[in-house]
């Protein structure tokens, strides 16, 4: 039995550069940048004082008639709730009638957001330490009783916004949080796609949302020396490939997706952005922090992903990168392209939309993958941007600063994640 073919029908994304996708696909083009001061929290002592946060909008305006968020609803499950209503109207679904017995949700998350733990947390503590140095757990309950709200503990579950999602569109099939960090949106993409060749499901909303731009998230990372500290030039700051890089920007924000089976969406006349093609998981199985120095995880995805696709290097016609911006991933992500597509490697444009957007953490995959589709219906390879100084041990077509026409028909998008938890997915554009 031939396995079913899986169309993306709806786009959705909330990115540092705001909400919606023709708003952030010009943004993009135009080589502008969400990187900025950090305004969610006084940074000033921290050694890295920059991110790339999501500015203030309507979160409510963009919720399915009838419903409403709880106040206590955290950042990263109103991205959610945008991108997923924006990627359902895009689709043309707000009038169709389905089966929600075969809609499923799969998102990759991480962990709870917002400086909600630490606003009940630290008072809590405070009042429960005797003697200026013992903790008293008698009284840090009773204090915890009196201030810390009950749905504290649900807000920061990481499945929380796929739930969240599955009761607002009545999706009764499979829910599946993924939460193999940088990698997660792409796998949930990835796992989705599975749901739907297997006959599980007939649509999904799948995709990732993520904030960690908390005090605690941008300190474990500051500790580890991933984070750019290019605080006086926030908007260059995010330089993938580029030999100055210093690290990765820390963001946030949400993409998310309508698949559908190839006849469902042809039944209801649904407009096709692309076809998912390919999915190639895998892990380095190596270090928590590095990744491979050899590159073997990101070559058994990238080979996955083409062999799943059914196709030969030479019919990839762009890469959108991982690029976090620090010097071992670029280096890793350019020898595993290298290592590949041998020869070709350098004639194929690869570029990161990092440089512009910073790193989403869990949901970077997904607007990434948006981004692909949106390059093979425009045909206009976004730029990697603040690429100034070629490094030599990263020395492809990284589509320097400027965006380049092109007629492109299939992509790989990649997304290598921390701890060697790597996706890579191949996209094309859809023949009947």
């Amino acid at each position: 039995m031939s396995r079913r073919r899986v169309v993306i029908t709806g786009l959705g994304m909330v990115t540092p550069l705001g909400p919606g996708v023709q708003h952030n696909w010009d943004a993009l083009l135009a080589g502008k940048s969400g990187v900025g001061k950090i305004r969610c929290f006084d940074s000033s002592s921290f050694k890295t004082q920059i991110a790339a946060e999501v500015p203030e909008y309507d979160a409510d305006s963009y919720l399915p008639e009838g419903h409403t968020l709880p106040e206590s609803v955290q950042k990263h499950t109103r991205f959610a709730t945008t991108a997923a209503r924006m990627a359902w109207e895009d689709s043309g679904l707000v009038e169709a009638s389905i089966d929600h017995d075969r809609l499923g949700v799969f998102l990759g998350a991480g962990k709870g957001t917002g400086l909600s733990d630490l606003d009940y947390l630290v008072p809590v503590v405070e009042k429960s330490i005797e003697n200026g140095e013992t903790l008293n757990l008698e009284k840090f309950w009773s204090a915890a009783q009196a201030s810390v709200p009950p749905t504290l503990e649900i807000e920061a579950e990481p499945s929380r916004a796929a739930v969240l999602l599955a009761t607002m569109y009545e999706a009764r099939g499979p829910s599946c949080t993924c939460l193999t960090s940088c990698a997660a949106g792409s796998q949930a993409i990835g796992d989705a796609m599975r749901s739907i060749q297997w006959g599980e499901t007939d649509t999904v909303l799948c995709g990732g949302s993520h904030s960690m731009i908390t005090p605690l998230g941008l300190t474990g990372f500051s500790l580890l020396n991933a984070l750019s500290t290019r605080n006086e030039d926030p908007e260059a700051a995010s330089r993938p490939f580029d030999a100055e890089r210093d690290g990765f920007i820390l963001g946030e924000g949400a993409g998310i997706l309508v698949m559908e089976e190839l006849e469902h969406a042809r039944k209801r006349g649904a407009r096709i952005h692309a076809e998912l093609v390919g999915y190639g998981p895998s892990s380095d199985a190596f270090r928590v922090t590095d990744p491979h120095p050899e590159a073997i995880g990101g070559v058994v995805a990238i080979r996955r992903a083409l062999e799943d696709a059914e196709l030969d290097p030479e019919q990839i016609d762009y890469i959108n990168a991982h690029g976090t911006s620090t010097a071992s991933n670029d280096k890793i992500e350019t020898l595993a392209i290298k290592t590949v597509f041998r020869d070709r490697a350098s004639k194929i444009p690869v570029s990161s939309i990092k440089s512009s957007l910073g790193h989403l953490i869990a949901a970077t995959g997904a607007v990434e993958l948006a981004v692909s589709c949106l390059t093979i219906s425009r045909g206009v390879i976004p730029a990697t941007i603040n690429y100034e100084t070629p490094d030599p041990e990263c020395d492809l077509d990284y589509v320097p600063n400027t965006p380049r026409e092109m007629s492109v028909d299939t992509v790989l998008s990649n997304s290598f994640g921390f701890g060697g938890q790597n996706v890579a997915l191949v996209v094309r554009r859809f023949q009947d």
